[in-house]
């Protein structure tokens, strides 16, 4: 046989078994979470907004809880608290255990909730911890507290939202005391596995036990500010747009 006939002859066969059904194997598509996919087409006020009618208090983080490093971002919590302790408590291992052990176990898209109690003055990530973060394929990092080298982070196109950037170390201040467990931050109660959702105009937590019932309701009011947008543009006034559709 030549190598012209064997080589037509194992094209055949190939196709002959594909006939029968004999196909590559194929990796599954990885399972995409509902609640992730429709978070992610709204817009952060229209959640902020169903968060407060559907479950009746704020799920908008304070002001001043802002991108450092931007991108829009949804995912669900995880969590660590770090509290102020004597400098002997504040080694450079304990500063960061539970941080660290929060990222070093997150699955991607999961996103980083680092509370510092009273500490706008002490950065919770740097370059290290955001590497360890981006290579974890976690979604972003939110700080209650700050965050310091900005250059490096960006580099690395993790989002990072926190209250204040400084270039300051929690080693010799503060130590981390948990991960895993419910959290204030930025005025607002996050617990492990709440929907975050991020974007310029800040951040806002969607409890996950309402999470369907608040995604519906954004959508609703997405739905009908893109309806509001053309009567607008034609009647040339905010007024009778408002009146008609009950929002502003």
């Amino acid at each position: 046989m030549t190598r012209r006939t064997a080589v037509l002859a194992i094209a055949a066969f190939s196709a002959a078994l594909a006939g029968y059904g004999f196909q590559a194997v194929r990796k599954p598509a990885a399972t995409i979470d509902p609640l992730i996919a429709g978070f992610s087409k709204t817009t952060v006020a229209s959640v902020a907004d169903a968060v407060d009618q559907i479950i009746g208090k704020r799920g908008f983080m304070s002001h001043d809880m802002r991108p450092r490093v931007s991108g829009k971002f949804v995912g669900r919590a995880r969590t660590a608290l770090l509290r102020e302790t004597t400098p002997e408590k504040a080694s450079p291992t304990l500063s960061a255990k539970h941080s660290v052990e929060m990222i070093d176990t997150a699955k991607p898209g999961e996103v980083g909730v680092i509370v510092i109690e009273n500490g706008l003055d002490v950065a919770g990530l740097g370059g290290l911890m955001g590497t360890a973060a981006k290579v974890r394929g976690m979604a972003g990092i939110v700080i209650d507290g700050g965050v310091r080298d900005v250059p490096e982070v960006r580099a690395l196109g993790l989002p990072v939202y926190s209250r204040s950037v400084v270039p300051s170390s929690s080693v010799g201040r503060y130590a981390t005391v948990a991960n895993g467990i419910p959290v204030k931050c930025a005025g607002v109660d996050v617990a492990p596995g709440d929907l975050i959702v991020a974007g310029e105009d800040g951040v806002v937590v969607v409890p996950q036990e309402r999470a369907m019932d608040v995604l519906k309701r954004a959508q609703e009011i997405d739905e009908r500010e893109t309806k509001m947008l053309p009567l607008i543009r034609e009647l040339k006034e905010l007024g009778k747009a408002v009146a008609k559709f009950n929002r502003i």
